[in-house]
């Protein structure tokens, strides 16, 4: 093991979009257990320290793999085609349109049938959107286009927040 190997790597598994959950889980648990530190008390201070370097890199790395929005990025990223989600924010015009025609229904939205009606809209979106990113990443290597969709949908990940507050207002 290198402290700079790929997530992937570090887990000993194929850089791919689909994963399997209860594999990385399995993975993590074996990883931390080698890695722990609590295991090189005999070995000295700068073993447990390379220890604890150890265990928070296999927490980030597990923490990236996990999420699937974190996974997209960092696959793309990996394969040349970071998202840079805060200098290209150039969006399809019907995916923009999309977003306007989501936000006059949450501003419209004045009871919690109504916000969870878009809620369940938003998250069918999304749903959609990781199936397609799944497909352009592991399926086709089109990096450039997986790129545009996990924008759409950090998009997605921040709208939900705003349905989480409507909804935390509308019950207080």
């Amino acid at each position: 093991m290198n402290l700079s190997d790929d997530d992937f790597t570090l887990f000993d598994l194929v850089p791919r979009f689909a994963l399997d959950g209860a594999e990385l889980d399995e993975r993590r648990r074996a990883l931390q257990a080698r890695v722990h530190p609590d295991r090189f008390v005999a070995d000295g201070a700068a073993a447990q320290r390379l220890a604890m370097q150890w265990a928070v890199r296999v927490n980030e790395a597990y923490q990236r793999l996990k999420d699937p929005l974190s996974r997209a990025a960092y696959l793309c990223a990996l394969r040349g085609a970071p998202v840079n989600a805060e200098d290209n924010t150039a969006m399809p015009k019907a995916f923009l349109m999309q977003q306007m025609h989501w936000r006059e229904e949450l501003e419209d939205a004045r009871d919690e049938p109504a916000v969870l009606a878009l809620q369940t809209t938003l998250q069918a979106a999304e749903q959609a959107a990781l199936a397609r990113t799944g497909q352009l990443i592991d399926e086709h290597n089109n990096m450039g286009q997986a790129a545009q969709e996990v924008r759409a949908l950090m998009f997605l990940a921040r709208f939900q927040k705003d349905l989480d507050k409507r909804l935390d207002a509308l019950e207080h």
